[in-house]
């Protein structure tokens, strides 16, 4: 059984910054980001794959780094000048196979976590 676990969420002012992290219990190829809120659909943040070639959403590019470290098990997500409508659970996902880009959609990630919480507040 694969575990993923998300941490590093809270709440930042606007203008802020936030780094999520998510740990893998086994290397898996893609690895992404999605975000979700109350009453919306899960929205696809960012993924990086095993070739280190990263894709980003438009509602966040710019502002993000997604980035894994050298045994490939654990993804970081920094987040730069936040605003209040990033508040949402972030959501860690891994597939065993090439990302599929350049839409993040959820059903192609097999592997979740439980979600981190992000509160920006104005």
């Amino acid at each position: 059984q694969v575990q993923v676990v998300e941490s590093g969420g809270g709440s930042v002012q606007a203008g802020g910054s936030l780094t999520l992290s998510c740990v893998a219990s086994k290397y898996l190829v893609c690895m992404a980001w999605f975000r979700q809120t109350p009453g919306k659909e899960r929205e696809g943040v960012a993924y990086i794959d095993s070739r280190g070639d990263t894709h980003y959403a438009d509602s966040m590019k710019g502002r993000l780094t997604i980035s894994r470290d050298s045994a490939g098990n654990t993804v970081f997500l920094q987040m730069n000048s936040l605003k209040p409508e990033d508040t949402a659970m972030y959501y860690c996902a891994a597939a065993p196979g090439m990302c599929v880009g350049p839409a993040l959609q959820s059903y192609e990630y097999e592997y979740w976590g439980q979600g981190t919480q992000v509160t920006v507040s104005s």
